[in-house]
């Protein structure tokens, strides 16, 4: 098997949130939909099943027009925690979303891991931008819809 850190992107954001409301952003279909994708894409949930081993399908609708269907797995949730997907159509990856508590907010790190360093490569720098976004995203649906904690 090839280096993990030689075929994954990583990011992280720190959101002026607690770890709960960070959660309710990633485990709220109806929230997932208004932010989960890079800049100027919306999305279309079809099924969220959020436990693990359950199914996620969702379109995502590209601002070129097209659109694109995705299907994920859920393969570990820990509330306030961690989140964790495998991606299983088109570019098959896992994609891991670690949740800290730091200082006045929580630290998000969000790891995405693809097969091989060839597969990465390819895709890298829409990989690196795309999730940078969604980071930003996600911060900005969090402090949006902050709940009491």
């Amino acid at each position: 098997m090839e280096a993990v850190d030689k075929r994954s992107d990583s990011q992280g954001v720190f959101i002026a949130a607690t770890p709960a409301q960070v959660f309710a952003a990633l485990s709220d279909p109806a929230r997932i939909a208004r932010w989960w994708g890079p800049d100027g894409f919306t999305s279309t949930i079809h099924q969220f099943d959020f436990r693990p081993g359950g199914t996620w399908l969702l379109t995502m609708h590209g601002p070129d027009g097209q659109d694109y269907a995705n299907e994920s797995r859920f393969t570990r949730l820990a509330p306030g925690e961690f989140f964790e997907i495998e991606h299983l159509s088109g570019h098959h990856f896992t994609l891991s979303i670690e949740l800290r508590p730091s200082g006045q907010g929580t630290q998000v790190y969000w790891h995405q891991t693809f097969d091989t360093i060839e597969h990465y490569q390819c895709i890298a720098d829409f990989v690196a931008g795309a999730n940078q976004q969604n980071l930003q995203r996600l911060a900005a649906e969090v402090l949006h819809c902050k709940m009491p904690a």
